[in-house]
């Protein structure tokens, strides 16, 4: 499992190729005044394809990516699955005694999802603990190979973060990880925590309502106690999406192949199908003028399995019988919460009680891609929940994270 350095090198008739496919983009019709109820506004898709075809330059936010990401590539065996090419950011803190942590980030994102608190967690300080931070891309995603075989799920997607660890020598590290990265990094703490995953964290904090026979405390509650403000606003933010927003999920937990198509072979279908998450699913964020959105697509589209490959996680972990909204949170390990008002699930924190708990760090203001939307709270959590008088403090052994 020899380490291979990588840097993003896109071919140029790859680019040409896009730059042509978006001069062909038909553009559907719009109702009057339909702004965002029927889905992206027709303007703000006539603008961005204009300017990814025109305006954007690949090769600029390329080499950018190439300078600020330490990239590599690995092969890791995935039993039953052969071997697989995976891509990965790996830096190291200047702090020797660092506390290793392993970043998973879900759908519709990507290895990119670290970059803005990458240079944050490797930073050393007296005040707080610093972090060896590897950033893995799922099979699938990115430039890391697709699975070839059925059955990929949620436990191979773990097999392979753990064992990229262990191959960067990291025999003991910390988890963090958002949507699919919350189930990926549980099923770590699962399946290798205590003897390897140390801790667990997430920004995704999900859970069904606590009954009777399982969470008997917190169902008492739910009875005798009324809802926050807050909280109320939490659910209305579910309702909203289980009503308005979720089509996606069951599409692609059902028929991803015939999804696929139109991801593969229209980049205007594709800016479409992701954008609209990374709007209604942020906390008006942004999003640095177009630009930082299309190099997000970009990631995508130049993909090495291609934009179809990253959408089979739903289907494959449906097929396990469970949905995302099921597993429940790792109770072998200390862990800890970030809580951001417009996450897709906001739940009354009395509904993730668990005596594992260490850690609880509550937002004023952040959505579903907290790394990029609000990434100094999200580490600012992360150093919290490690720093001395922690519960979590020591808890890889010999790595306190300080000086």
């Amino acid at each position: 499992m020899a380490e291979t350095p990588f840097k993003i090198a896109i071919p140029e008739e790859s680019v040409a190729r896009l730059k042509q496919k978006l001069s062909l983009t038909v553009f559907p019709d719009e109702l009057e005044d339909a702004g965002w109820e029927y889905g992206v506004p027709l303007a703000d898709m006539r603008r961005m394809v204009a300017r990814w075809k025109d305006g954007y330059d690949w090769r600029k936010h390329e080499a950018a990516l190439n300078e600020e990401l330490p990239q590599f590539t690995r092969d890791i065996d995935v039993e039953g699955h052969g071997t697989l090419n995976i891509h990965y950011i790996h830096q190291k803190s200047a702090v020797v005694d660092a506390i290793p942590l392993l970043f998973v980030h879900g759908w519709p994102g990507s290895f990119l999802e670290v970059r803005k608190i990458l240079p944050l967690l490797i930073q050393g300080s007296a005040e707080h603990p610093a972090f060896h931070v590897v950033a893995v891309g799922l099979p699938g995603f990115g430039f890391s190979e697709a699975p070839k075989k059925k059955g990929f799920e949620i436990t191979q997607y773990a097999e392979v973060g753990h064992k990229l660890m262990l191959a960067l020598g990291y025999n003991d590290y910390v988890v963090q990880g958002g949507d699919w990265g919350y189930a990926i990094t549980t099923k770590i703490a699962d399946k290798y925590g205590k003897k390897h995953a140390k801790a667990w964290h997430t920004n995704f904090p999900v859970a069904t309502p606590p009954s009777a026979r399982s969470k008997p405390l917190a169902f008492l509650s739910n009875l005798l106690s009324s809802y926050t403000p807050q909280e109320q606003e939490g659910l209305k933010r579910l309702q909203w999406y289980m009503e308005k927003s979720s089509g996606y999920y069951r599409q692609q937990s059902t028929q991803p192949q015939t999804l696929g198509y139109s991801l593969a072979d229209s980049p205007a279908g594709l800016l479409a199908w992701i954008y609209e998450k990374l709007v209604v699913y942020s906390d008006e964020y942004p999003w640095e003028q177009d630009d930082e959105v299309l190099t997000w697509m970009s990631i995508y589209w130049f993909s090495r399995a291609g934009p179809a490959a990253a959408v089979r996680i739903y289907y494959e972990h449906t097929k396990t019988g469970q949905t995302i909204w099921e597993i429940k949170p790792p109770s072998n390990v200390p862990i800890g919460f970030s809580y951001f008002p417009k996450e897709i699930v906001h739940l009354p924190r009395r509904w993730l009680r668990q005596s594992n708990v260490v850690f609880e760090g509550e937002h004023a203001s952040g959505g579903h891609f907290a790394s990029f939307e609000k990434p100094k709270e999200l580490v600012d959590d992360l150093r919290k929940m490690f720093s001395r008088g922690s519960r979590a403090f020591g808890v890889v052994p010999g790595k306190t994270g300080y000086a």
